[in-house]
């Protein structure tokens, strides 16, 4: 007897609701090992269990292991309304309760699953259930609050918008929908998947179509600060009763790509167990989040068929590492521990740990003699702090933001990647501060970090950095990117107003990348106020999300020289690439 598939198998949880479960059966009789995947997307769509970074069912199933797919609560044909995160932890537990509980599971089950689908596992790991024996996150975060406000109060709002978009006319299209809903809103939602300016549109445009379809939306956006509301939320905080390896699997233009990074580094040190911290695995490949940005190839840079999804072998991945964690063969070879791909010369390689055991952290100053606005201005970038102290001026207006243009996005917008920044460089509002022509290849691996010294005529403003290959024929790729918003510039406590005109010291946290800048290249510095939708417009007024009761415009200075070393840190990496 071949594979067979048990459809519509009703798996009931705490407070009697049934969800809606498929069973891929391998050949045999069993009992098997178990795989595990919960989807907001439906549990029989192609377009999911198709999706090249994830594992292939069937090549699952014919390793033998039995592999359960579910409808989370209030999608496909599981019941209720799509409440983001607010039953995933329970409902998992009890579905891994219950499968461990069948005659066909050997007792031993495992979890797989990318973006959201990645969610409910770090949850469901807090709690320690003795059947979960590994998960497979993958492009996902382990602190939802961080998933959503990836920069600490600014909204990630092209992923959001988008996202609950889709989830939100999927409420309102449901048999049965008891929300509270106008019969105009799923046409209203449609219609501005199609324009994003209508959807970006301040105030919020078809948000209050949005908050009916989707009402968690509005719920979350009242919380900017990682406050109570997102603490249980946070999987990380626990990870000490975490004791389950992870094979953590990402890209470097993911949205989620600095929490992927962050849940491995965490899990390696503070891993409730031996297994949790020695069996951790990361994968980082050239891609982005959405579909269509797994192929390796944009139209502004190819990384060639190595960069492809296909070439990185994901479902041979997986069974490796589910063999050795899940079926517990201590004698199957999981390969390194870290595996990348490196930029530049566009090819893998593997580590023995992330950050790089042999990470220099190399810093560069901010220089000019104070127009360094737009690429073409005099901003520079050098290995010592200037002889003396200049600023750069520009104004920030939130009617007129800066354009998101590629990166770590969705890529509905245009599309995600490494792209070219020559347009967004030509603006006055953008600060550009670039070093000379490179002799030398230079590797740069790691966590990259912007420290500036900044004031604002206003009480709250943002500041991005962004990280630039300006390539010898003109091109300036994006490599990672991040931004302050200034009311949380501390590390901790709650929001803190500026005092306009008075200087401040910021970190920007840019993300992780892997590059080497070749020989005639030029590492490049873009300081501003924006990056939208990427992030939501700061209004400089200290409101709450995009606030049209005091927009205002900012005019914002940054500091450098002797008393005011604004600088990048680059993780330098020695050997040869």
């Amino acid at each position: 007897m071949g594979l067979c598939i048990d459809t519509d198998v009703a798996v009931p949880v705490r407070d009697g609701v049934t969800l809606a479960t498929d069973l891929w059966r391998p050949a045999g009789t069993g009992p098997w090992p178990v795989l595990l995947a919960r989807t907001p997307y439906g549990r029989t769509s192609t377009a999911h269990l198709g999706n090249p970074k994830l594992p292939d069912i069937r090549a699952l199933a014919d390793s033998g292991y039995l592999v359960v797919v579910q409808d989370v609560r209030g999608t496909g044909q599981s019941p209720g309304r799509m409440e983001p995160h607010r039953f995933d932890q329970s409902d998992t537990v009890d579905t891994l309760a219950w499968i461990a509980d069948q005659d066909w599971c050997d007792g031993r089950v495992g979890m797989w699953g990318a973006s959201y689908m990645g969610f409910s596992q770090w949850q469901a790991a807090t709690q320690a259930p003795p059947e979960l024996r590994a998960i497979a996150p993958m492009m996902t975060s382990a602190d939802v609050y961080r998933a959503w406000y990836p920069a600490r109060g600014a909204v990630s709002q092209s992923t959001l918008f988008n996202w609950s978009a889709r989830m939100a006319m999927a409420n309102l299209s449901r048999p049965g929908n008891d929300g509270p809903s106008d019969p105009r809103d799923v046409a209203q939602i449609r219609a501005a998947l199609e324009r994003p300016e209508d959807l970006y549109a301040l105030p919020t445009g078809d948000r209050g179509a949005l908050a009916r379809g989707l009402p968690w939306m509005g719920e979350m956006l009242a919380h900017p600060g990682h406050d109570a509301y997102w603490k249980p939320l946070a999987s990380l905080d626990r990870s000490s009763a975490i004791t389950v390896p992870a094979l953590n699997v990402t890209g470097w233009y993911d949205v989620f790509a600095r929490e992927v990074v962050r849940s491995y580094t965490t899990m390696r040190r503070d891993g409730g167990s031996v297994p949790a911290r020695e069996g951790q695995q990361l994968i980082i490949g050239p891609w982005g989040h959405g579909d269509g940005a797994d192929l390796g190839i944009f139209p502004d840079r190819s990384f060639g068929p190595a960069g492809s999804v296909k070439a990185a072998a994901m479902t041979q991945a997986h069974l490796r590492f589910f063999d050795r964690w899940v079926r517990g063969r201590a004698d199957v070879d999981q390969g390194a521990r870290v595996r990348i791909f490196v930029m530049g010369p566009d090819r893998w390689r593997e580590e023995d740990d992330w950050p790089l055991p042999d990470t220099r952290y190399e810093e560069y100053f901010l220089h000019s003699a104070g127009r360094a606005n737009s690429s073409e201005g005099d901003g520079q970038l050098h290995r010592s702090p200037a002889a003396e102290d200049r600023s750069d001026t520009f104004s920030y207006d939130p009617l007129d933001p800066v354009p998101t243009v590629g990166g770590a996005t969705l890529g509905v917008d245009g599309f995600a990647g490494p792209a070219d920044q020559a347009d967004v460089e030509r603006r006055d509002d953008v600060l550009c501060y670039t070093s000379r022509s490179l002799e030398e290849p230079l590797e740069v691996t790691g966590h990259v970090a912007l420290t500036v010294h900044v004031s604002s005529s206003a009480v709250d403003t943002d500041v991005t950095g962004k990280l630039v290959d300006v390539f010898p024929d003109g091109r300036a790729i994006i490599l990672c990117e991040g931004l302050c918003r200034m009311r949380y510039r501390a590390a901790a406590g709650p929001p803190r107003p500026l005092v306009p005109g008075q200087i401040v010291e910021a970190t920007i946290d840019m993300g992780v990348t892997s590059t080497v800048f070749a020989p005639g290249h030029r590492i490049r510095l873009e300081v501003s106020s924006s990056n939208f939708p990427r992030y939501d417009r700061n209004t400089n007024g200290g409101g709450t999300f995009a606030s049209t009761t005091d927009i205002r415009v900012a005019r914002n200075r940054i500091f450098h020289g002797p008393a005011h070393p604004s600088r990048l840190t680059l993780p330098v990496i020695a050997r040869p690439a």
